[in-house]
């Protein structure tokens, strides 16, 4: 059965660096079963119903500014898959989750930049899906749960996001790690390895600095997900975990 992932995708100029992260990505489909398709899920696109995408090729949106010019001269031109789509939407009706299609939109650098280091030659169709942070965090477990068939037909289902990810917070030039963003990476850490979806659920009240980590949930919301697709089995499994800028983390989770 194909892994989930979870991957933190950092700030757009990510596509451009060259650190131990980034090589992992650059390497990851070295070490991963083709897949026949990747479903992903972006911090960056947020719908009030859960959306599919459905477009033929995807053009790249530039969601962002005041970075290197060479990032606005990318594009990632992957394939849709409608039939992926469709059996989305089938999938999702199955498990009483509303959802509609999208047939414009094309990728937010929340997707084209990990999809960019991991399959650069953009030759993998590509499913967008949308989060919605007015939801629960166990209706974001079951959404990804949903989905969790098409782990047994070799499609690769990727939550892209931030475990710690607070702008306002950032610190440009340290070379350190803040403790308050270590203390909860490490809590989170305990508690997806231990599959303790209870204290997740309940991270805001529970976790140690949970407001400075998430002060808004978009970006943990595919984190979510992701884990939500390994439900049969319940395995989480941390690759990489690293930061930049004193608190914004670049991690790495494998769900089996």
């Amino acid at each position: 059965m194909m892994p989930s992932y979870f991957f933190a995708h950092g700030a757009p100029s990510i596509v451009l660096e060259h650190n131990d992260y980034t090589d992992l990505m650059k390497n990851f489909a070295a070490h991963t079963p083709n897949p026949k398709a990747i479903v992903l899920f972006s911090a960056h696109w947020e719908q009030s119903v859960q959306t599919v995408s459905a477009v033929g090729e995807y053009s790249t949106i530039y969601d962002f500014g005041g970075f290197q010019d060479e990032l606005y001269q990318m594009t990632y031109p992957a394939k849709g898959d409608r039939n992926l789509s469709d059996s989305i939407q089938s999938l999702f009706a199955k498990h009483g989750i509303e959802s509609v299609l999208d047939e414009e939109r094309g990728l937010d650098h929340g997707a084209w930049a990990v999809l960019k280091l991991l399959y650069p030659d953009a030759d993998i169709p590509v499913v967008a899906l949308s989060v919605n942070r007015y939801l629960t965090n166990e209706q974001q477990y079951q959404i990804g749960k949903a989905l969790s068939a098409l782990r047994e037909q070799d499609v690769l289902i990727i939550g892209s996001g931030g475990t710690v990810h607070n702008l306002r917070g950032l610190n440009w030039r340290s070379e350190g790690i803040d403790d308050w963003a270590e203390a909860f990476d490490n809590w989170l850490q305990s508690k997806l390895e231990s599959w303790d979806t209870e204290a997740l659920f309940n991270y805001r009240e529970l976790a140690p600095y949970a407001q400075e980590a998430v002060p808004t949930s978009e970006h943990f919301i595919p984190l979510l997900l992701a884990m939500g697709t390994g439900d049969a089995s319940r395995q989480a499994k941390l690759i990489h975990r690293s930061y930049q800028y004193g608190n914004l983390s670049l991690s790495c989770w494998q769900f089996n």
